[in-house]
């Protein structure tokens, strides 16, 4: 039923237009109106006046009329009462609204002042841009000063060696210049830039090399489809190679800067002096070198053999570069260059006729269309249905071809109808039938994928259409028999997701098992290691079935194979004869082979046009970039490099071939660790990718995005209208009001902060704008530090323990050695997630919280001898905590670290130079430590005790200690615990281990060493604090007994440091279960009183 809104208010509400209430009379109008209404009886009348005669007197009202208003007078107010009370619940049951917070005005963009290149000019901290953390303003202008200053570049000793300390190198893992950077890219620079900065700043002899990767297939396909489509449908060849080829470097140029501009956005601290690109002049020298020689040596060579080929981008591929999808059945599927969808998962069957026969023999298949390339029928010798059979020939339907029937013991008779057609030239397994069968190898495709004059009737018509007009012929013919679901998978192509062609082409090869054997070999003896553990057994498994490696690429764009055909006046055709191919660096040389290897012959050289797989080049990055095959400077003194961080994603690909071609070039491994970080997913656990359009551009994140702007990017690119739409719905839901400024460093923490060494990584925006929060807590309290410096202040020449420290100060100096020792171990062991930790904790827990906020009063209310020695603790504290944190947010500290007083004698230039934090054994202080944290955990108690009672004045604590150390603590650091605990605390007492509290106080257990109480007020409800007592008490019990099963499963091998940890923590959580158990047993007596 419809409802006007006017009229049908809920109970206790006024009723009014639905616009709202109308508004309040003015005082003056509301006087005339009662006025009125008061003098015109007939009319309007006064609330509380009946109307009547004009003239009429007024009526008295009888006893029974007075006791009727009365009573209903009552009623109303109670209705009323109970309306108001409804209300009242109403309301508390809605949740409550968030006071708008009021909308800053937006600053106008930030325009740096600091010339290109030069020292960043610093402004002062309270002008409108500097009051709170903006990443804009604090990460400009230092990239290009620490470029210009040459502090990423290698620092070597006096006499050209590695420092003392050694050398840490990484060679970054090349992005392809197929376009822009994503979010994977972020976490793997992330990661190797916080080694490197670490590295640098331990005083090391630091290389971090820069580069990007030709990507042969990706960039053709990428820079063929913008021809296409910007240019009237222009294809290379009608560009012809040269030309192509300058519009892709043209090309290459232009995103080059586009991706070399996000890395150092992202703080990347990469050698630009030595940047490599895999088609440069000296890559391009060690990839001929190596393929010349290395077929010199046997290991490559030229053989007709199957390769998977992809008709939509016309060039053979390796396996790792083909996808299995699996199928259960039937299936239909999206092919390129087909209008409808293809059916897979499917097995057809259908019969040869016996040749001279009206006997016929059933075969299957999967992929009907192949049947026009049969060469033979397979039966198993034993099977006794087909036995008679072996030796004959059956006919073609199709083309004018016999086709002979053998045995092969390889077949399994019980399978299918026991019959297997052979198609030698488009089928891995029948490949190798063929080859010992010697049966005829017919190919009957064309590049492109459509039928060649083999496939008879069927020739020029596209491979997938053959496979519905050959099953409607054989129908016609009376030779088809059916089909059925069949479980199976089929190749894709990983780039194109073309269905994989095998097909039978001469082509480049390398023998991989000798490369493979010292491969294995250098991992099983320690000399690289590969972590996780999980990647490394897949190195092992992947190493040890490794197939030999197809090398060519129908490519323009790349390296161009170095191998010339040598064309005899009367000798063979092109291509027809492996021998007649020579390898050189160059095509003089390659003459000069060609007569070596044929004297006295007349010969033309023709080169294969062919380029090599990109993965060729890329296996020897590691050391090609530093300069072999010429013996530089870089060569000897940095390789091998330190540590290889890459994606377990190409661990194949990538990583297990740079180790073949190390140990095989140089004689030496390319590196001596590989660390895999894990894949990033989006908000739902999916793997990111172009086609469902959940990429994440890294630049959106540091600089911020619309959510309207993010879905005009979906539209930019390849996506088809329906993934455009379920694109956008997910953004809706992932970033519903878009992404705010994060900033490099929040982004960089983030990251790293992720990587656990364990399952793939969640990408949740709303972590990084919790660490852009972070980082303006990190600038606030710089901010505060810096304001309570004295303008003339000098830090003490060295940091450290000077003997004078109050307890506070021997506390952050302890933890700030902890943080330390904790970063440094976890970092050396590629703990990563530990390493942010350490540092969040001992930034936002121990300095920011603790130290800073108590150490005000110190400064404030302090003598000048307490005031000058908590500054100097507040100025180490903080400068060990800015350099602790570099390596992850390069740029918020080097603006505040640039604003700190220098100590006497420091020359550093940059907090990139400067010392990293070392444990250092003087100021490890577990006493103070465990004093310090007393302290803070009795104040916490109290405070808690006195928030959950709602004590506002004269608050009645006591400091029950359990051990003669607690007391001695506690007794000399009483003022300390009153002054931490708060205003509304009056008096603290400090008992003695073994002395009892009051009845009637409410417990707190702090650890071990002590319990605090707070003495209740008034009359206490026993009953109703032993209720509050229970549960608390039944947590302990439980917290208790998992405690005593974890310490009594800790394996033999964990240290005793964690074995005291855990044992400490049990004695902790026993304490609070006894402080729990005598309260009770305390209310329990007051019951009794």
């Amino acid at each position: 039923m419809a409802l006007n809104a006017a009229s049908h208010n809920t109970p206790g509400m006024k009723t009014g237009p639905v616009s709202g209430q109308p508004p309040p009379l003015a005082d003056d109008v509301k006087a005339d109106i009662l006025s009125a209404a008061t003098d015109d009886i007939e009319g309007q009348n006064a609330p509380g006046q009946d109307g009547g005669e004009k003239d009429g007197g007024q009526k008295e009202k009888s006893k029974r009329e007075l006791d009727k208003e009365r009573a209903k007078a009552e009623k109303a107010a109670k209705l009323a009462a109970k309306q108001e009370k409804q209300k009242a619940l109403q309301a508390a049951s809605q949740p409550k609204q968030k006071e708008k917070k009021k909308e800053q005005e937006k600053l106008p963009p930030y325009k740096e002042e600091t010339p290109k290149g030069e020292k960043k000019i610093l402004k002062p901290l309270d002008d409108e841009y500097h009051k709170a953390y903006i990443p804009s303003v604090v990460e400009s202008a230092w990239y290009d000063w620490w470029e210009k200053e040459g502090f990423h570049e290698p620092e070597y000793a006096e006499d050209g060696n590695v420092k003392k300390a050694g050398s840490f190198v990484i060679s970054i893992p090349p992005p392809n210049v197929t376009g822009a950077l994503h979010i994977g890219h972020a976490l793997a620079t992330s990661l190797q830039d916080a080694m490197i900065r670490w590295n640098r700043m331990k005083g090391l002899t630091v290389l971090y090399v820069p580069g990007c990767d030709h990507a042969g297939i990706s960039t053709q396909s990428v820079v063929e489809n913008m021809l296409y489509n910007r240019r009237n449908g222009l294809t290379r060849h009608d560009l012809g190679r040269e030309k192509f080829v300058e519009t892709v470097w043209e090309w290459k140029e232009e995103y080059h800067i586009k991706i070399n501009k996000v890395l150092r956005r992202l703080g990347g601290s990469m050698d630009w002096t030595r940047e490599g690109f895999t088609m440069s002049p000296t890559l391009s020298k060690a990839v001929r070198q190596t393929f010349v020689q290395l077929h010199d040596e046997g290991l490559i060579y030229r053989a007709n053999r199957l390769v998977n080929w992809c008709t939509k981008l016309s060039t053979a591929l390796s396996n790792l570069e083909v996808d299995q999808k699996e199928l259960e059945g039937s299936t239909k599927i999206d092919v390129p260059g087909y209008d409808k969808k293809i059916e897979f998962g499917s097995i057809w069957n259908f019969k040869y006729q016996v040749d001279g026969s009206e006997e016929t023999i059933e075969v299957a298949t999967t992929r009907p269309e192949t049947m026009l390339g049969d060469s033979g029928v397979a039966v198993h010798p034993d099977d006794t249905r087909y036995q008679h059979l072996v030796g004959k020939k059956v006919k073609h339907p199709f083309v004018d071809r016999l086709l002979p029937i053998f045995a092969d013991d390889t077949v399994e008779k019980d399978f299918g109808t026991g019959a297997v057609k052979i198609t030698p030239a488009h089928d891995f397994n029948d490949f190798k039938r063929g080859k010992q069968h010697n049966l005829e190898f017919i190919n009957i495709l064309n590049d492109d994928g459509t039928m060649n004059e083999n496939a008879g009737p069927f020739s020029g018509h596209k491979r997938f259409d053959v496979r519905y007009t050959v099953i409607a012929e054989l129908e016609k013919l009376g030779l088809y028999v059916g089909k059925a679901n069949n479980k199976m998978s089929i190749p894709l192509c990983s780039k194109s997701k073309d269905v994989i062609e095998p097909i039978l082409k001469p082509q480049w090869w390398m023998h991989m098992q000798p490369l493979a054997e010292p491969a294995i070999k250098a991992v099983e003896d320690g000399h690289i290691k590969i972590k996780p553990e999980t990647s490394e057994k897949q190195y092992f498994r992947w190493m040890r079935t490794i197939d030999d490696w197809c090398l060519s690429r129908q490519l323009w764009w790349g390296h161009q194979v170095p191998a010339w055909f040598v064309k005899l006046k009367d000798g063979p055709a092109y291509d027809t004869e492996a021998d007649y191919w020579v390898c050189a660096q160059s095509e003089e040389e390659a003459r000069e082979r060609a007569l070596k290897k044929f004297p006295g012959k007349e010969f033309e050289l023709e080169r294969d046009p062919d380029c090599l797989d990109t993965w060729f080049s890329s296996g020897l990055w590691p050391f090609s970039t530093l300069g072999w095959p010429e013996q530089t400077h870089d060569l000897a003194k940095l390789y091998p490099t330190s540590v290889l961080e890459t994606g377990w994603d190409i661990l194949f690909f990538w990583v297990a071939r740079m180790i073949m071609f190390g140990l095989k070039m140089t004689g030496k491994v390319p590196f001596t660790e590989v660390y895999c970080h894990s894949l990033i997913r989006d908000s739902e656990g999916r793997k990111m990718s172009k086609s469902l359009g959940n990429v994440i551009d890294p630049v959106d994140i540091m600089d911020g995005i619309t959510l309207d702007l993010l879905t005009d990017k979906l539209k930019t690119g390849n996506l088809a209208s329906k993934e455009i739409d379920r694109a956008t719905k997910w953004q809706k839901s992932a970033f519903p009001d878009g992404i705010d400024e994060c900033g490099a460093d929040a982004l960089r923490f983030s990251l790293i902060n992720y990587t656990t060494g364990g399952g793939d990584i969640s990408f949740d925006v709303k972590v990084m704008r919790s660490y852009r929060n972070f980082c303006n807590k990190i600038y606030q309290a710089t901010k505060f530090v810096l304001g309570n410096l004295p303008a003339d202040y000098a830090p003490p020449a060295k940091g450290g323990i000077t003997g004078k420290e109050s307890l506070p100060e021997r506390w952050i100096l302890h933890k700030l050695n902890v943080a330390a020792k904790k970063v440094n171990e976890s970092l050396a062991a590629r703990e990563f997630a530990q390493s942010t930790q350490a540092t969040y904790n001992y930034w936002l827990y121990e300095l920011c919280d603790v130290y800073i906020e108590n150490s005000k009063s110190i400064i404030r209310d302090g003598t000048e001898e307490e005031k000058k020695s908590a500054i100097d603790t507040l100025y180490t504290a903080l400068d060990g905590a800015l350099t602790m944190i570099h390596p992850f947010m390069p740029f918020l500290t080097e603006e505040l670290w640039q604003r700190l007083p220098r100590r006497s004698g420091d020359k550093t230039r940059s907090i990139v130079l400067a010392a990293y934090p070392e444990y250092d054994a003087s100021m490890d202080d577990p006493k103070s430590e465990r004093d310090y944290e007393l302290l803070l955990g009795c104040s916490k108690g109290i405070r808690s005790l006195l928030q959950e009672y709602g004590v506002k004045e004269d608050g009645n604590a006591f400091v029950q200690t359990l051990n003669d150390e607690a007391h001695k603590t506690a007794s000399s650091e009483s003022a300390a615990i009153k002054t931490l605990s708060g205003k509304y605390l009056g008096s603290v007492s400090i008992l003695k281990p073994g002395e009892s509290v009051p009845a009637g106080c409410a417990v707190y257990p702090v650890s071990a060493a002590a319990v605090v109480s707070l003495e209740l007020k008034g009359k206490v409800d026993p009953d109703a604090e032993i209720k509050k007592v229970q549960p608390k008490m039944a947590k302990a019990a439980d917290a208790v007994k998992e405690q005593e099963r974890l310490v009594g499963n800790l394996a033999e091998k964990v240290s005793e440091e964690v074995r005291q940890k855990e044992q400490e923590h049990l004695r902790s959580l026993l304490s609070e279960q006894r402080a729990y158990e005598e309260s009770m047993a305390r209310f329990e007596e007051m019951k009794l009183q």
